[in-house]
């Protein structure tokens, strides 16, 4: 028995590789029916078990709520489902008549995923669909902290899988992982593409490995109301996304940026609606336990509820307090209030004019969340698509919940929970990974365009201009004094 926790994460890393592997080559001859029976026998099963793993999930993390894990895992299940349900991802995909081309899908083999804490049984079940629906086994490192919850999930895949015809070892697992056990996974030569969800240090890791990698970087949402929005109703959102799961979606809002016209409205109806303003000592003392050690984040208040925080900060709120609120100006890594705090703690800017506006929430995006994601309540649609194109963002939600919203819970954007971010945050794409982003393409062109080749000949009347390496005429007669006066002077000399 490996008693090294290291040597045996790496161990476990390698043998789940070498499984996956084989029961991958068996899987690959496996047609587009028989795939979509496999993967809809995963997405029913996981969906039935939504409830029992978002308890599985709260319980082992303490983080986030029961009652929203389940939509996360209903989404990852039977949303993700749908929505690649009836895509072509084996063998012919697309055939163009016209330009007479043909695209044939090969899957890359082995995956190797990486699961994180906030959202552990959801993006098990989501990537589990994505891989497999493209032809390829999947291997997981779960986060440390939620790893009995992620097998799970992942057991639960495996078995409805298997019982639909899958070859055995096509979803595997490491149960004692570690930092090296990741990185022996992620650098193993038959492991063919990594997804990464999870932190910065940890998607660096995976784009320094030399596979070929989807990560994403982190969140820190900007969430504008214009003075054009429905007040109400924008409010009512924010707070809804910024509660839903404590905040542990990297979509979710981190701040508020309002037109100084509606700024009062907002305020009134932010208290409507759960929402506790910090001052003065509180305002600080809250500060201080965002960011207990500068330019950090406590890890201790993610996913936590709002009232746990402010007993941690020492500071007396209401039992029905949804979000801790405090107003800012100041922006940077050093102030807590403007940066990602996966937690039910909201930021407030006020903007005196679009410029402002524009300005404050591009500086908010540079702490940390360039690429990621906005949220803009307004009813002018020229000014939304102005306010759009100049946020260095990949999603722009309008009118709805950011958190859900980017992960395609309220909008028509592919329901992802692996959200790229673009050249802006350092990413290979800005799409909501999916199966199609799993599968390579062969494609098959035949000649429709008919090309004269030309048959050289020498020109005519032209010197030949290769160089020449015979002695000017001029140049060796001047050789030939200059050797005769030598010569003469010598014999001077020696008279």
């Amino acid at each position: 028995m490996i008693k090294d926790q290291d040597l045996l994460s790496i161990q476990e890393a390698r043998d789940a590789v070498i499984t996956a592997s084989s029961a991958q080559k068996k899987f690959s001859s496996f047609s587009q029916e028989q795939v979509d029976r496999i993967i809809e026998a995963i997405a029913l099963a996981a969906f039935e078990q939504a409830e029992n793993l978002a308890i599985l999930a709260v319980t082992e993390t303490q983080m986030g709520v029961i009652e929203h894990k389940k939509i996360k895992n209903e989404l990852a299940s039977k949303g993700v489902y749908e929505s690649i349900r009836n895509e072509k991802t084996i063998g012919i995909i697309q055939e163009d008549s016209v330009a007479k081309q043909i695209e044939i899908a090969y899957p890359y083999g082995v995956i190797a995923a990486v699961s994180p804490v906030t959202n552990p049984t959801a993006t098990a079940i989501y990537k589990t669909l994505i891989a497999l629906k493209a032809q390829n086994a999947i291997v997981f490192s779960p986060h440390p902290t939620a790893v009995n919850c992620t097998i799970e999930a992942l057991k639960i895949c495996q078995q409805a899988a298997v019982r639909a015809g899958a070859p055995e070892g096509l979803i595997q697992w490491i149960a004692h992982p570690t930092l090296k056990g990741t990185e022996a996974l992620m650098q193993h030569k038959d492991v063919q593409l990594i997804l990464a969800t999870g932190g910065s240090g940890l998607v660096k890791a995976a784009y320094s490995s030399g596979k070929p990698a989807y990560g994403v970087g982190p969140g820190n949402v900007p969430a504008y109301i214009d003075r054009t929005a429905n007040i109400a109703r924008a409010v009512q959102q924010i707070m809804d996304s910024k509660s839903f799961d404590n905040s542990t979606i990297c979509a979710t809002e981190q701040a508020i940026v309002v037109h100084q016209d509606v700024k009062d409205q907002v305020m009134i109806a932010l208290a409507n609606n759960g929402a506790v303003l910090l001052k003065g000592a509180d305002k600080e003392k809250l500060a201080k336990v965002i960011s207990p050690i500068p330019r950090t984040l406590n890890s201790k208040i993610v996913g936590k509820p709002a009232t746990v925080i402010a007993k941690m900060a020492n500071i007396n709120v209401p039992s029905s307090t949804r979000v801790l609120v405090a107003e800012e100006h100041l922006i940077g890594k050093e102030y807590p209030f403007s940066m990602e705090k996966l937690s039910p703690i909201l930021g407030i800017y006020t903007a005196n004019s679009h410029e402002d506006a524009v300005s404050i929430c591009q500086q908010l995006l540079d702490v940390g969340g360039r690429g990621h994601s906005l949220a803009i309540h307004a009813q002018d649609e020229r000014f939304v698509k102005e306010f759009a194109a100049q946020m260095p963002v990949s999603r722009i939600l309008v009118n709805t919940l950011a958190s859900v919203g980017a992960a395609g819970g309220t909008t028509s954007l592919m329901p992802s929970f692996t959200l790229g971010c673009g050249a802006y945050g350092g990413n290979i794409t800005s799409d909501n990974i999916s199966a199609r982003h799993l599968i390579n393409k062969k494609r098959v062109a035949y000649g429709i365009k008919e090309l004269s080749i030309p048959k050289p000949q020498h020109p005519k009347n032209i010197q030949d201009t290769s160089p020449s390496f015979q002695v000017n005429e001029e140049a060796q007669l001047n050789a030939t004094m200059i050797q005769k006066i030598v010569e003469e002077i010598v014999t001077k000399l020696s008279v």
